[in-house]
C-alpha cells in the first residue's frame, strides 16, 4: 500500500471532522461557561494551570520519573511522554486503568468487553507494551498475544498518576518494553508535620450510561516527620452497558470489582525511606459478551454462539523497598525492591450445545531489583540489575494434561543495564545506554500438538539491546529537538510456546516450540516547545519488526475450531506522527488537542499454506484526534471543558480482521465524533463536585477491534469529601 495513494484524502477529511469538531465545542462552552467579566479579563492566570497533559504533552507536570527512571522535565527528555493525574482521572470519569491513556496521542483503547481494555500504543498491544505498578512489572509469562485484560487489574482510584512513555525502551526495563512502557505510580501519605495529622477522603461515582456505582475510602495518616501509612478500598458495580441510539442497552456486560491499597513509609532521616505496600483487585464474572448469544450486530458483525464466557481474575501485589537519594558516596542515589505478586484468573463457559468447562491458571511473580545513580567524569550513570521468576500452575476440565498455558512451569527474567546521560555542550544531551538479558522458560506438563499426549519443553533465550538519544536545545527553556536510535525486544513467552486455548474467533492456538525472540529498532524524531501560554509537541516516528512471532493456521479442526501455532514469521514496520498543542489565548481560556496518524505493515499467512503475505498490521489505529476547550474560573472553584473525539474510519484490513467478524464489521469500522461537556465545582474546601454529559449525541460507536459498543449518552456525577 503506498501513503500518497489511500492516506492523504483519509488525512484531509480527519482535519475537516478536527476543525468542525473545534467550532462546535467552542460554541457549546459560549453557551455553557459564565460570562467573563471585565475585572476576570484582566486577571491573572490561576496559580493552578488546567492539567492538559492526557491530550498532548502540552501542559506537562514538572517532573517525571519512567523515561530515565530518575526525575527529570518531560520537555527536557529525548522521549514522547505523556502523564495522567489523579485529578484527570476524576474529572474525565476513567473508570479503568486503560480508559485513562484513551485521550492521549499515539494511544487506542481496544475493548473485547466491558471488564477489559487493551491499549495500543504506536500500533502495539498485549505483551508487546509493558505496564509496571511502582516500578514492578505486571507483565508476566502467560501474557497472551493481542489485546488482554490484565492492565483492568490496576484500580484507577488507587493511582497518583500514570506515565507514559512511547516507543522502544527495553534498555531501561528489558523484555516486552516495545509500543510503550506505562509506570501506574500509586498513592501515598502526604502532609508530613509535626505531631499526629490525619486526612479521610470518600468518593462516589455514578453513570448512567453503564448503570454503574462506585465507592471509594481513603485514610492518609502521618506522624512526625518519621511514618505515614495509607489506606484506600473500592467498590464498583457496574451495569449493562447503554451503547448508542440504534443498539441501546448491551445485555450482560455488567461485573462487579473490590479493590484495596496499603502503603507504610518510614523515613530513616529525609533522604532515605523504607516503604511496604500491598494492593489487591478482585474481578467477578466479568463476561466476554461478544462471544455469546447475548451480543448485538453492529453493522453487520456477528453475534456468537456460547451461552456463557465470563472470566473471574484476581491480582494481589506486595512489595518492600528503600529509596535512598543524596548518599555521601559515589552511588548517590539508590533504589532497592522486593516485590511478590500474584494473578489468577478462571474461566467459565457454556458452549452453544449446552457443554460447560473451566480453565484457568494461577501465577505466582517473585521480583528483585536494584537500582544505582552515579555521577561521574563522562556523565551520569544510571545502572541497574532485575530479576523476575514466575511460577505458573494451570488447569481445564476438557484437558487433564494443562490449561490455557503449562502447567507446572517456571519462567526466568534476568537484566543488567546502564545508561549515561552526557551534557555534550551547552545545547546538546546525549543519552546512551545498553542491556544484557536472559530468559529462561521450563514447562513440565504440555500438550503436544499432535500426539495429544504429555510432554515438557524448556528453551532459553539471550538478548543485547542498546539505544542512542539525543535533545538540542534550539531555544533553551523553550523549544528542543529530540531524536532517537532504540532497540526493543521481545522473548517469547509462556504464552507463546505451550498456549493451548482460544485465540481469535473460531479458532484454537497450540503449542510453538523453538520460537525466538521478537526484535524491534525503532527511530524517532520530535520537537517539543514550551512557553508560558502556549506548548506543542510534535512527533514522528518509524520501528523496524524483524521476527515477530505471528499465529499460522494449520489446517487442522480441535472441537470445532480452527487450529492455529506460532512462528518467527513476521517482519515489517510500523510508523506515525503524534501531533498534540495547548494554548492559553486569555487567562481563563485553553484550547487544546492532538492528531495521530499510524500505519503499517507486517508479514502474516492467512492461509494454510506456508506461504508469506505483506498486509495491515492487525487492528491498525485509524486517523485519530482530540479537540477541546476549558474554562477556569479565575478562583480556581469552578472549571467547564469541552471535548470532541474524532476517529476516521478503518478499512484497511489483515486478513485475520476481515475474519475476526464478532468484533470487526465487514468494510471496516465505521467513523465516528463524540462531544463530551464536562464541569468542576468546589463547593467548599473539602467537597468537590464533578458532572459530565458524554456522548451528548448520543452516537452509537465502536473502537475498532473492540467487542462491544461504546457508552451512548449518559449523565455520570463524581463527588469527593476529605474530612
Amino acid at each position: 500500500m503506498e501513503i500518497g495513494e489511500t492516506d492523504n484524502p483519509r488525512l484531509a477529511r480527519a482535519r475537516l471532522v478536527f476543525l468542525r469538531a473545534g467550532v462546535a465545542i467552542a460554541s457549546l462552552l459560549v453557551l455553557a461557561a459564565p460570562a467573563t467579566t471585565a475585572a476576570q479579563e484582566t486577571s491573572p492566570s490561576p496559580s493552578t494551570p488546567p492539567d492538559q497533559d492526557r491530550t498532548a504533552a502540552p501542559t506537562l507536570p514538572e517532573v517525571v520519573i519512567t523515561a530515565t527512571r530518575r526525575s527529570e522535565r518531560p520537555f527536557d527528555l529525548s522521549y514522547s511522554t505523556n502523564s495522567v493525574t489523579s485529578g484527570d482521572m476524576d474529572d474525565a470519569f476513567y473508570r479503568s486503568t486503560p480508559e485513562a491513556l484513551r485521550e492521549l496521542p499515539g494511544v487506542m483503547v481496544q475493548k473485547t468487553a466491558h471488564g477489559q481494555g487493551s491499549p495500543y500504543i504506536r500500533g502495539f498491544t498485549g505483551f508487546q507494551n509493558l505496564l509496571m505498578v511502582d516500578g514492578i512489572r505486571l507483565n508476566n509469562s502467560v501474557f497472551r498475544s493481542g489485546p488482554n485484560q490484565y492492565w483492568n487489574t490496576v484500580d484507577p482510584f488507587s493511582l497518583n498518576r500514570l506515565e507514559i512513555v512511547k516507543g522502544p525502551n527495553s534498555v531501561l526495563y528489558g523484555s516486552d518494553a516495545v509500543g510503550g512502557t506505562v509506570n501506574a505510580i500509586t498513592n501515598g501519605p502526604t502532609g508530613y508535620g509535626e505531631g499526629f495529622q490525619q486526612r479521610q477522603r470518600l468518593y462516589y461515582r455514578f453513570s448512567s450510561g453503564e448503570h454503574s456505582n462506585s465507592y471509594r475510602y481513603e485514610l492518609n495518616a502521618t506522624w512526625d516527620d518519621k511514618l505515614g501509612l495509607w489506606l484506600g478500598a473500592s467498590f464498583k458495580d457496574f451495569g449493562s452497558l447503554r451503547a448508542g441510539r440504534g443498539t441501546g442497552t448491551q445485555p450482560n456486560t455488567g461485573y462487579e470489582e473490590w479493590d484495596a491499597d496499603f502503603k507504610l513509609e518510614y523515613f530513616f532521616n529525609p533522604d532515605t525511606r523504607l516503604v511496604l505496600a500491598h494492593q489487591e483487585v478482585r474481578q467477578n464474572n466479568v463476561p466476554r459478551t461478544h462471544r455469546t448469544l447475548s451480543s448485538k450486530s453492529f453493522e453487520g458483525t456477528t453475534i456468537g454462539s456460547d451461552q456463557r464466557r465470563d472470566l473471574d481474575q484476581e491480582r494481589n501485589l506486595t512489595y518492600v523497598q528503600l529509596h535512598a537519594e543524596s548518599m555521601d558516596s559515589f552511588v548517590k542515589t539508590m533504589r532497592l525492591s522486593l516485590s511478590w505478586q500474584e494473578l489468577s484468573e478462571t474461566r467459565d463457559r457454556i458452549r452453544g450445545d449446552g457443554r460447560r468447562d473451566f480453565q484457568g491458571f494461577d501465577v505466582g511473580t517473585f521480583g528483585a531489583t536494584a537500582q544505582f545513580e552515579s555521577p561521574s567524569p563522562i556523565g551520569y550513570l544510571t545502572y541497574g540489575v532485575e530479576y523476575y521468576r514466575d511460577s505458573v500452575n494451570s488447569f481445564s476440565t476438557r484437558n487433564n494434561i494443562q490449561g490455557p498455558v503449562a502447567d507446572d512451569a517456571s519462567y526466568d527474567l534476568l537484566g543488567i543495564y546502564l545508561q549515561d546521560e552526557i551534557s555534550v555542550s551547552d545545547r546538546l544531551d546525549l543519552v546512551v545506554g545498553g542491556r544484557l538479558n536472559y530468559a529462561r522458560a521450563d514447562a513440565n506438563s504440555v500438550r503436544d500438538p499432535l500426539l495429544g499426549d504429555r510432554t515438557s519443553t524448556a528453551d532459553d533465550w539471550f538478548a543485547a539491546v542498546g539505544s542512542a538519544r539525543l535533545v538540542y536545545h534550539v531555544v533553551p527553556d523553550h523549544v528542543n529537538f529530540f531524536g532517537a536510535v532504540s532497540q526493543g525486544f521481545r522473548a517469547p513467552n509462556l504464552s507463546d510456546l505451550t498456549r493451548f486455548d482460544s485465540a481469535r474467533s473460531n479458532e484454537v492456538e497450540t503449542a510453538a516450540i523453538g520460537l525466538d525472540p521478537e526484535r524491534f529498532i525503532s527511530f524517532e524524531a520530535g520537537i517539543k516547545t514550551e512557553y508560558d501560554n502556549w506548548s506543542m509537541q510534535a512527533a514522528f516516528f518509524h520501528t523496524l519488526i524483524d521476527d515477530m512471532i505471528v499465529r499460522v493456521p494449520t489446517g487442522r479442526i480441535i472441537d470445532d475450531e480452527f487450529e492455529v501455532t506460532k512462528l518467527n514469521g513476521g517482519d515489517g514496520f510500523v510508523q506515525g506522527i503524534e501531533l498534540g498543542a495547548s494554548y492559553r489565548f486569555h487567562p481563563q481560556w485553553t484550547a487544546f488537542g492532538n492528531l495521530t496518524w499510524i500505519d503499517g505493515e507486517v508479514d502474516t499467512f492467512p492461509t494454510s499454506r506456508p506461504r508469506r503475505v505483506r498486509e495491515p498490521i492487525s487492528r491498525l489505529m485509524p486517523i485519530t484526534g482530540l479537540a477541546g476547550l476549558r474554562w477556569d474560573h479565575p478562583t480556581g472553584k469552578y472549571w467547564v471543558e469541552g471535548i470532541a473525539r474524532i476517529a476516521d474510519n478503518q478499512s484497511d484490513l489483515s486478513s485475520r480482521d476481515r475474519a475476526d467478524t464478532s468484533r470487526i464489521p465487514p468494510g471496516g469500522t465505521p467513523s465516528y465524533t463524540v462531544f463530551s461537556l464536562r464541569s468542576g465545582w468546589q463547593i467548599k474546601d473539602d467537597i468537590n463536585l464533578t458532572i459530565a454529559f458524554e456522548n451528548i449525541t448520543d452516537e452509537n460507536y465502536r473502537i475498532h477491534g473492540s467487542g462491544q459498543n461504546e457508552l451512548g449518552r449518559s449523565l455520570n456525577i463524581g463527588v469527593s469529601i476529605s474530612f
